[in-house]
């Protein structure tokens, strides 16, 4: 009985003590690494995570048949030019099953100059955006994901987001 209850109290302290270890961990690791992908952009060359390694990356699911979607690229386009020499980048990542040629001929029309791509089953199922879109994923200069931005995001929060990161 007393061996029993001397395992017991042995047991319930290395179970405390794995406990505050794995809460250290979690705080010293609060923002999960972001998944590595490889996508090909509009004009076939490929595009993978390592390009942005060392940048702040917007990583942004969106359709051309979608109004929020198509109402915050201007915001994408100007605060990307602003900020893209100090390290900001948008990944543009259409979810459009109507093709590649589609997204392309949008994208010349809109003058985007960031680089889209076309998602897939794999991305989705990696960075979990969601149902709606649009939804950006913000991954900072060490690779984390800092947060998951769904809906309308208008160009001031982006620059929020990129100046935070930045420092």
């Amino acid at each position: 009985m007393k061996t029993r209850i001397f395992l017991s109290a042995v047991l319930s302290i290395f179970v405390l003590v794995l406990a505050d270890a794995h809460l250290a961990f979690s705080q010293d690791n609060e923002f999960p690494e972001a998944p590595h992908f490889v996508l090909e952009d509009l004009n076939g060359n490929e595009i993978t995570l390592d390009d942005f390694k060392g940048k702040v990356l917007f990583l942004n699911f969106w359709a051309t048949w979608c109004p929020p979607c198509r109402e915050e690229i201007p915001g994408f386009v100007d605060i990307y030019e602003i900020y893209n020499d100090e390290g900001m980048e948008i990944l543009g990542v259409s979810l459009d099953r109507r093709g590649k040629e589609v997204v392309r001929k949008f994208a010349e029309k809109y003058e985007i100059n960031y680089p889209m791509a076309m998602g897939n089953n794999q991305l989705i199922q990696d960075y979990q955006p969601g149902q709606y879109i649009p939804t950006t994923i913000v991954i900072d200069r060490q690779g984390r994901i800092r947060d998951k931005h769904v809906g309308y995001l208008d160009k001031t929060l982006i620059e929020k987001y990129f100046l935070q990161l930045s420092q």
